[in-house]
């Protein structure tokens, strides 16, 4: 068995064996953090198990007394990770069929949202609006930036947020979407912007891990924050 494998089996067992814990210890806190998190992972992809059998077997496993042998883990794991990429493979091509109307989705929403008060369309058609003007100094492609962003699917999900999570991103303004990378530029240190970006400055055809469907317009509400030296 993998080592990925038994991490994931550990990580998961704490979640199944206590349901409400005493979560009394540093250890037991992150212990359980990484149950949940791994548990929601093995939940997005679609992966079923059964709780009874897994308990009976993390606790096997961790007192060396399985009653399967070696070449019977690595068979049932293998079977694990097939339906695994089954799951995986569905998704992608559910959402694959999508692609168009999402497509066709996106293009009405920016004929409709460009004629709205304070919204401006470039040429590459990026649009934005701004929602806080900055007095400071402007990015270039090459800078490194130092923003808070939400973003979200049209219609409302959010599917990031550095706002959420408490802490600011930081990253080189030419590595990400093209549609950051230009509208970012256009904004002055201490202003906020919204910006809707067609799929095609966005994650196009393919869409991204999973929460992002291909051929998506999105929507984002950016600050920036600093512009690192």
């Amino acid at each position: 068995m993998t080592k990925s494998v038994m991490f994931l089996f550990a990580a998961v067992a704490g979640t199944v064996l206590a349901a409400d814990p005493t979560l009394d210890t540093p250890m037991k806190r992150s212990s359980y953090a990484v149950g949940v998190d791994v548990a929601n992972s093995m939940k997005k992809s679609d992966v079923t198990i059964d709780a009874d059998s897994f308990v009976a077997g993390f606790k096997a496993g961790h007192d060396g007394k399985s009653v399967l042998s070696d070449d019977e883990l690595h068979t049932e794991i293998m079977n694990m990770q097939k339906q695994m990429r089954s799951a995986m493979m569905k998704k992608q091509q559910a959402a694959a069929a999508d692609a168009p109307k999402n497509k066709e989705a996106g293009k009405k929403f920016l004929a409709e949202n460009k004629a709205k008060e304070g919204v401006v369309e470039t040429a590459s058609g990026l649009q934005y609006k701004v929602l806080k003007a900055g007095e400071g100094a402007k990015p270039n492609a090459t800078n490194t930036v130092k923003v808070h962003y939400t973003g979200k699917l049209l219609d409302g999900t959010v599917f990031d947020s550095s706002v959420t999570r408490g802490e600011p991103a930081t990253f080189v303004l030419n590595q990400v979407i093209p549609g950051w990378t230009e509208g970012v530029q256009l904004m002055n240190k201490g202003s906020k912007y919204q910006f809707w970006i067609p799929s095609e400055l966005a994650y196009g055809e393919h869409g991204a891990g999973g929460t992002i469907p291909p051929s998506s317009t999105l929507s984002f509400e950016v600050e920036l924050l600093d512009i690192v030296k």
